[in-house]
């Protein structure tokens, strides 16, 4: 029976690559001099860190930049908010999303079985999502309706078998 997963990741490398640009890049741009602005890696996190708010607009402009040029989708991206910090600076942690929560899972198994596809299948395995069928083709159809439609999070397709 043909089947592939639905996963929801991002290349850890590229995400390196992008942040250590974005810091380079802000630490030679004139209007980023004396503005203590800094963008460190975390395990799962970015963080922000600036002189005011505007600044920190500006970085995260420069970080969206990089992370469009290594093509990595801004919808890893979950900005929490913008916190006031000692020094009279601003900061600001950015989440780096990945997996397929309960709840997403949810809506895309409805949204696979809203399509009305004869024989197709979906299955919730810890943070991705398992769709069989019996055609290959209905699973072909399965992809491009999910890749239309507007989730929130990035989705890969992996793992096509007949």
């Amino acid at each position: 029976m043909p089947s592939f997963d639905v996963v929801s990741e991002f290349n850890q490398q590229d995400v390196r690559d992008a942040v250590d640009q974005a810091s380079r890049e802000i630490s030679q741009r004139y209007d980023f001099k004396n503005t203590n602005s800094e963008i460190s890696l975390g395990d799962n996190e970015i963080k922000l860190a600036s002189i005011s708010e505007d600044r920190l607009a500006a970085l995260r402009q420069v970080l969206e930049e990089k992370f469009a040029k290594r093509k990595v989708s801004m919808k890893v991206l979950e900005y929490g908010t913008v916190e006031q910090a000692s020094g009279n600076t601003v900061r600001q942690s950015v989440a780096l999303v990945s997996g397929i929560s309960s709840e997403k899972a949810k809506e895309l198994n409805k949204e696979i079985k809203a399509m009305g596809i004869k024989g197709v299948q979906s299955s919730t395995q810890g943070d991705q999502l398992r769709v069989n069928a019996k055609k290959r083709d209905a699973l072909q159809e399965v992809i491009a309706a999910l890749k239309e439609s507007n989730v929130g999070i990035p989705l890969q397709f992996n793992n096509f078998r007949d």
